[in-house]
């Protein structure tokens, strides 16, 4: 496991009632992390633009962070896709909706063609702050994947940067995967002996995945594992939210084209109503 995994950080920088807010999430998260701020406006650039960006940050500053200012015209989407290339990023930072209306959600928005399309991972900031929010609760998807170890374990490694006090993982278990169908009393206590035994084999297989993750980064959290079964991605999403997390880790979507979109799965679940704020691994 990597103790270094975030070192270029960027953040697309609009000039919007949250610039401050942004800005200091992504500042406080570099320094966190011990990483580069890189940011990105889309635009002309103008004194102006460069000095209220400086304000906003004097107070990093003066904690020794180091960062940059780049101003790119362009389409939006194509200028932070090709500075994530350029610049060599980790994690490119995205304020977003938390809620797409369907016309948005079909054109896509900038951050979301940005989560489908960048080769870093992805943070999706929909509630920033200037001052910073503890975050105490965070969920990250334990399903059957080559990519999930991985995911979980950059999980713990953000939960020790914040000194987060809970992990959850969350195990989703399609229904299809109970092949008893259910009809009278016998079926039904087959069906729930069935769950019972896939409850417990996910659960070895997580413990497996916990088995990698370095001692020191467990030791002063609370671990949960969360079997579920019902769809990818809603499922978690909905655990995400009602149980109050701060922050929810998943795996990065596959290349996605326009009718995985009209036939929704896993990421795109989250994507259309964020619960929470979401690191999206890659």
């Amino acid at each position: 496991m990597t103790s270094h995994p975030f070192k270029n950080i960027a953040i697309g920088v609009a000039f919007s009632p949250n610039l401050k807010a942004n800005l200091h999430e992504a500042a406080r998260l570099s320094l966190l992390f011990n990483a580069k701020l890189s940011l990105i406006h889309v635009g002309e650039e103008s004194e102006e633009k460069r000095n209220r960006v400086e304000k906003c940050l004097l107070t990093f500053k003066n904690q020794s962070l180091d960062y940059s200012i780049d101003f790119k015209s362009g389409t939006p989407v194509d200028v932070i896709l090709n500075h994530i290339d350029n610049k060599n990023i980790d994690l490119i930072i995205l304020g977003a909706l938390q809620q797409e209306n369907i016309l948005t959600y079909y054109l896509g928005s900038i951050a979301r063609k940005i989560t489908r399309a960048a080769a870093c991972s992805i943070l999706l900031l929909i509630k920033p702050s200037v001052e910073r929010q503890v975050c105490q609760h965070i969920v990250v998807n334990g399903l059957k994947d080559d990519h999930t170890p991985e995911t979980v374990q950059m999980a713990f490694f953000v939960a020790n940067a914040l000194q987060t006090q809970r992990l959850t993982i969350v195990e989703e278990i399609k229904e299809s995967e109970l092949s008893i169908k259910v009809d009278d009393d016998a079926s039904l206590r087959k069906a729930n002996l069935q769950r019972e035994k896939i409850r417990r084999q996910e659960d070895a297989r997580v413990d497996r995945i916990l088995d990698q993750i370095p001692e020191n980064y467990k030791s002063d959290i609370s671990i949960e594992k969360q079997p579920i079964f019902g769809t990818r991605g809603y499922s978690i999403g909905h655990f995400a939210q009602i149980s109050r997390a701060d922050l929810l880790v998943m795996n990065a979507p596959g290349k996605m084209n326009f009718w995985d979109r009209l036939f929704p799965h896993d990421i795109e679940y989250i994507l259309t109503e964020l619960p929470t704020d979401v690191l999206i691994i890659r």
